[in-house]
């Protein structure tokens, strides 16, 4: 079992003999079984310990770059600084690049700008296209740790990624439509921000060959380059009912929700089934009311926790190489919203 600690101190910390610890690190056997559980755990608890010491006094200073409706930014800045007092004797700094769309160009320009200036990190949401793409290998060559959010750019430099498998969740939706369509006839409206996004392009891969497996009879409505907005998502979903009077269920894979049920409120239709992402304060609400069957849900806490973390055993402060894995998905229902956001009454 490797470790950076002399024995002595091993053996201060588990309160056992210099002789013991030597004979179980050393695996000469003749010791009990109890005894070399305390061996062990005395070495992980010197590692945390030895973390928080190297913590101790530390300041991150990191860059938060997204491109982003203003509601999804919105949350992940509160689910950023809820998450800062446990990242302590750590202290981070965060500074926000938000913008709700936009040509490529500005958003490399900011980027260049941090690369120039200097950051410990980079937590980024963008889309996946070359000239993006190059702008994080100049991070990397400057020396800073880029982290992706939501959505991937697996072709950089980035470090990780952080977020769910977006081709599961595409394929779980298409599990509940189908579930919950059964065979009453309709047509699924999918609605995109932009194709550019890899995650909402996976999103969207899951969910059609999923549904496609499960009715194949049943056809899907793309409507994208929304952006997100209500204001542009309103009159292209108005547009998709007016030409297929068959659209009974919708998957939103980029937002605009409140949007999308005006429209359908606007014309007199019906949708049966309506799945979404994310638990912002639109959704939160459209679920309580009923306009929303469901939402696939992550903990966003958790991800931009999980994000800085990365950044800190990139600096060394934190041991262990930077490890990424997939957030669980939740299907929440107005019934088992989690603490902190609001359920009926009934």
């Amino acid at each position: 079992m490797g470790h950076p600690f002399p024995i002595r101190e091993i053996a201060r910390q588990a309160g056992l003999s210099e002789a013991t610890v030597d004979r179980v690190l050393n695996g000469r056997g003749g010791v009990r079984e109890s005894t070399a559980r305390e061996v062990h755990q005395a070495v992980a608890d010197l590692r945390r310990q030895h973390a928080q010491i190297r913590l101790g006094g530390r300041t991150f200073m990191i860059d938060i770059v997204m491109q982003a409706p203003e509601r999804f930014s919105t949350a992940v800045r509160g689910a950023l600084e809820a998450e800062l007092p446990s990242l302590r004797p750590a202290v981070m700094r965060s500074r926000f690049h938000f913008r709700e769309s936009g040509p490529v160009a500005g958003l490399v320009a900011v980027l260049d700008r941090i690369a120039e200036r200097g950051s410990q990190g980079v937590l980024l949401k963008a889309p996946d296209v070359p000239e993006v793409t190059a702008a994080v290998g100049r991070l990397v060559a400057a020396g800073i740790p880029v982290v992706t959010l939501v959505t991937d750019l697996p072709a950089s430099g980035r470090l990780a990624y952080v977020g769910i498998d977006n081709r599961a969740a595409g394929a779980t939706a298409a599990y509940l439509i189908g579930q919950w369509l059964g065979d009453r006839p309709g047509n699924v409206l999918v609605t995109i921000s932009r194709g550019f996004f890899r995650g909402e392009e996976e999103r969207e891969m899951g969910f059609r060959a999923t549904l496609r497996a499960l009715r194949p009879q049943r056809a899907l409505v793309e409507i994208t380059d929304s952006d997100g907005l209500d204001d542009t998502l309103r009159e292209l979903v108005l547009g998709a009912l007016r030409r297929d009077p068959q659209i009974r269920a919708v998957y939103s894979i980029g937002g605009g929700n409140v949007a999308t049920v005006e429209a359908f409120d606007a014309l007199g239709r019906d949708c049966r089934v309506f799945v979404a992402h994310d638990l912002d304060h639109d959704n939160t609400r459209l679920l309580r009311e009923g306009r929303l069957s469901a939402v696939l849900h992550h903990d966003l806490r958790q991800d931009m926790r999980h994000a800085c973390q990365i950044v800190m055993q990139a600096h060394r402060a934190l041991p262990g190489a930077a490890h990424a894995w997939p957030s669980p998905i939740q299907v929440i229902t107005p019934y088992n919203t989690p603490m902190g956001f609001p359920r009926p009454d009934h």
